[in-house]
C-alpha cells in the first residue's frame, strides 16, 4: 500500500485550504491501494530556514531542531504527495516554500500532484511549484486540479461551508490515476536501487 501525504500549504487564519485538502484526501481514500495522511503546516511551526548548509548536503547528519526533524520524518514516510497550492500574489505561499526548503533527500524520487485555488485557480502557484519539485528530483504530475472559483467566492464572501467541488471531480480522478502510477513506479525503482546498493 502506498502512502500519499496531502500537504496543506497555507496557515493563515480563516483559511480556505482545509476544504480542498479534505476533499482530495477523501478522493484518495476511495482507492484501496492508498493510505492517506494530511500534513497540516500549522502542526509543524517550522523556523525560517537559515541553516548554514543546504539540506542537499546534509548527508544523513542529524537534524537538531525537533520540529524540522518531525517534518523530515513525516515527508520521509510518504511515497507521494498532493500539495494544496493557494495562490498569493502570483505565486505560492511563503510557508510552503519554507517547509519545502528545509528538506531535500526526503523529497527525492517521489511524485507530487497539485490542487490549486485562488487567482487564475492557482495555476501560477502550481506552475512555480512544478519547477521547485523538479529541482528536488521529484516527478510532478502534469494533470492538476483547479478548485472552482465560485466555491472560493462563496466561502470568502458568504462564509459558506456547504462547498461543492464536484465540478473538479474529473480532474481529480485523472490526477490521482497519474499520481498512483508514478508513485508505484518510483517506489519500485527506489526498492531496486536499495537492493542494488
Amino acid at each position: 500500500m502506498s502512502k500519499i501525504a496531502v500537504i496543506i500549504g497555507s496557515t493563515r487564519q480563516g483559511r480556505f485550504a482545509d476544504k480542498p485538502a479534505q476533499w482530495i484526501a477523501d478522493k484518495l481514500a476511495e482507492r484501496s491501494e492508498i493510505e492517506v495522511e494530511i500534513l497540516d503546516l500549522r502542526d509543524f511551526p517550522l523556523p525560517f530556514f537559515d541553516d548554514p548548509v543546504s539540506p542537499a548536503w546534509r548527508n544523513g547528519a542529524p537534524i537538531a531542531d525537533l520540529t524540522v526533524r518531525a517534518w523530515s520524518e513525516a515527508i520521509d514516510r510518504a511515497d507521494g504527495f498532493v500539495m494544496i497550492a493557494a495562490e498569493y500574489n502570483h505565486g505560492y505561499t511563503a510557508v510552503l516554500k519554507n517547509a519545502i526548503d528545509h528538506l531535500y533527500a526526503e523529497w527525492n524520487r517521489k511524485s507530487v500532484g497539485f490542487v490549486g485555488y485562488g487567482a487564475v485557480n492557482g495555476a501560477r502557484a502550481i506552475e512555480q511549484l512544478r519547477q521547485v519539485a523538479i529541482e528536488l528530483d521529484m516527478a510532478p504530475i502534469r494533470r492538476s486540479v483547479s478548485i472552482p472559483t465560485a466555491q472560493l467566492g462563496r466561502f470568502i464572501m458568504e462564509g459558506a461551508t456547504d462547498l461543492d467541488f464536484s465540478e473538479a471531480d474529473g480532474a481529480a480522478e485523472s490526477m490521482i490515476d497519474d499520481l498512483v502510477w508514478w508513485v508505484d513506479a518510483l517506489a519500485a525503482a527506489r526498492s531496486t536501487a536499495l537492493v542494488a546498493s
